[in-house]
């Protein structure tokens, strides 16, 4: 298998300088007539910095920059859609973005220095909708003086919840009950899981940006043809074009917009259009306070109800099983090694700790590994770690100086979705590329690929469909908090892949198939000691390892 027989042999060169740009020279078979065959290849040899290495720090800086924007989109959009049912005013909203900001910085900075070590950012999560929305609906009885003091009622309940129902990823986590499920992942479970975190977001792509076509489609041309054509135009315009062609393109288009909002484009047209396409109807400018850091509490004390909080258990359920496919595709995109089971363990027991950290703060959700930062490191062929962790004092300081984040908070959601188009994309096409670790031509995997990635994304388009149109999921019994944690995880396609794909894989002839399910592969990874290359991509840092106890370590 080329460079996957051995896996201790040394890429040093990987994590100290950029490795090569050439793919992996292709082979012929023995009697093979057609063009060349390319081997499986571990780590992408197009990675101009891996996990390791480091831009230098102006590039960092502007790299890192980049990943603040991105994860805005998700940030704005899932309040914009929340705080407005909760009873929230334009202020609300405002200091509703400022803290998932805030928390996503300080939970991004966590699990980079103590979680899963991958360049992973961490933001709001829509797993956490459907129990949410749940709250929102007992709060919804008008029984309060002021839509404020709704609002205020909903999210300390909110934040009870979530307080609560981390402890489930806290102790599974911790507890390395995640890993030993982990154990029942194979390459061939891996495929579907990471290419429905990616594909499974369909919605947030062009339905988004046909909400305002003359922006969104204009961003979603022009990043293509800048990131991938212009950069062809000399060496200079390479660099700058792949690296900082979102950039770029995000400038121009959100000038367009601008332009045409001064120019009286929308002034006739409908409310929704005005929402979607003006660049000063997200009224964040004007609502957010110069200057505001999150605190505790800051909404007053959480409100403790039991049915809240199993509904939300489903939600934390559901946002591990998405994190944990994020992280694979990380870790492809980032040079590294598929992660341990053990780091999957840890990873999964902080982010427990950051839903904590998020009901402390009133955060309105809980927190996931963002998609659309992982598809960013695809795009800018950077997987360094350190500009991920620069990336969280934008986060912290534009969360703390609230007109100033405001600002670029304010740019129209079609431009977001534009760019979700390209960087879920390339999440879903890493998933692909795990296929090369498996027998391609086992019609045993084509059938357990084919129906989990079909059902990962039928079945949660079956229960959105449901709940938009009647309020309400498929699953409805006298026990709502029963109904909120299975509507919940049916709505997630990459926990429904998960489930499917784990299910068949581990049932159909699995004793007798190693080879085909890619397992003598696999398995030397999910050790601590079975690579020698998982210490060095995955190993707290500052020698904090020899202050933990073993366990934590295996």
């Amino acid at each position: 298998m080329g460079e996957t027989h051995n896996h201790n042999h040394n890429h040093s060169h990987q994590h100290h300088g950029p490795p090569p740009v050439v793919a992996a020279p292709p082979t012929s078979l023995p009697g093979h007539v057609g063009g060349p065959v390319y081997p499986p290849a571990e780590q992408l040899h197009q990675l101009h910095f891996c996990i390791h290495s480091n831009p230098r720090w102006p590039e960092a800086v502007l790299l890192a920059f980049q990943h603040y924007i991105v994860m805005l989109g998700t940030t704005v959009l899932i309040a914009s859609i929340i705080v407005p049912l909760m009873g929230g005013s334009h202020n609300d909203k405002a200091r509703v973005i400022q803290t998932l900001v805030f928390m996503g910085g300080i939970n991004t900075l966590l699990q980079t220095c103590m979680g899963a070590r991958l360049p992973t950012v961490m933001g709001p999560s829509f797993a956490f909708f459907i129990p949410v929305m749940s709250i929102v609906k007992d709060f919804g009885d008008g029984s309060f003086e002021s839509e404020h003091d709704r609002f205020v009622h909903t999210i300390r309940a909110i934040q009870g919840a979530l307080i609560v129902s981390s402890f489930f990823n806290i102790i599974f986590g911790y507890s390395r009950a995640w890993g030993h499920c982990a154990r029942f992942i194979s390459p061939v479970v891996v495929v579907p899981v990471v290419c429905v975190v990616g594909l499974g977001l369909f919605q947030r792509g062009f339905p988004r940006v046909a909400q305002c076509v003359e922006l969104g489609l204009p961003m979603l041309i022009l990043l293509v043809v800048c990131q991938q054509y212009l950069r062809r135009l000399h060496k200079l315009a390479h660099t700058l074009f792949e690296r900082y062609g979102l950039l770029f393109c995000t400038t121009i288009i959100w000038a367009f917009a601008a332009i045409l909002t001064v120019a009286g484009a929308y002034n006739r047209a409908r409310e929704q259009t005005k929402i979607s396409c003006r660049t000063d109807r997200s009224y964040l400018i004007s609502s957010s306070p110069w200057v505001k850091i999150p605190y505790p509490f800051q909404w007053g004390p959480p409100i403790f109800r039991a049915s809240h909080v199993f509904g939300m258990m489903g939600a934390a359920f559901v946002s591990s099983a998405e994190s944990t496919g994020t992280y694979f595709a990380a870790a492809r995109l980032s040079g590294a090694t598929p992660p341990p089971t053990y780091v999957l363990s840890r990873s999964i027991g902080l982010q427990g700790i950051s839903m904590l950290l998020d009901g402390l703060f009133g955060a309105a959700v809980g927190t996931t590994a963002s998609v659309e930062n992982v598809g960013l490191l695809g795009l800018t062929h950077v997987g360094s770690r350190r500009v991920v962790q620069i990336s969280t004092a934008f986060m912290i300081f534009f969360s703390i100086f609230g007109k100033f984040g405001a600002f670029f908070a304010s740019i129209p959601l079609p431009i977001f979705a534009a760019i979700y188009c390209v960087l879920f994309g390339i999440v879903a096409a890493i998933g692909i590329s795990f296929i090369q670790f498996t027998n391609n031509n086992s019609m045993r995997n084509i059938y357990i690929l084919g129906l989990s990635l079909f059902l990962g994304i039928s079945i949660p388009q079956y229960f959105t469909q449901f709940y938009d149109a009647n309020g309400h999921g498929p699953i409805k019994t006298s026990g709502g908090w029963f109904n909120d944690i299975f509507n919940t995880i049916f709505s997630s396609p990459p926990t429904v892949a998960l489930l499917v794909g784990a299910l068949l894989d581990n049932t159909l002839d699995a004793k007798h198939t190693g080879n085909d399910r890619g397992i003598p592969w696999w398995l030397p990874f999910q050790r601590r000691k079975g690579d020698m290359r998982n210490d060095e991509f995955y190993c707290y840092p500052l020698r904090i390892n020899e202050f933990l106890p073993s366990r934590y370590l295996h």
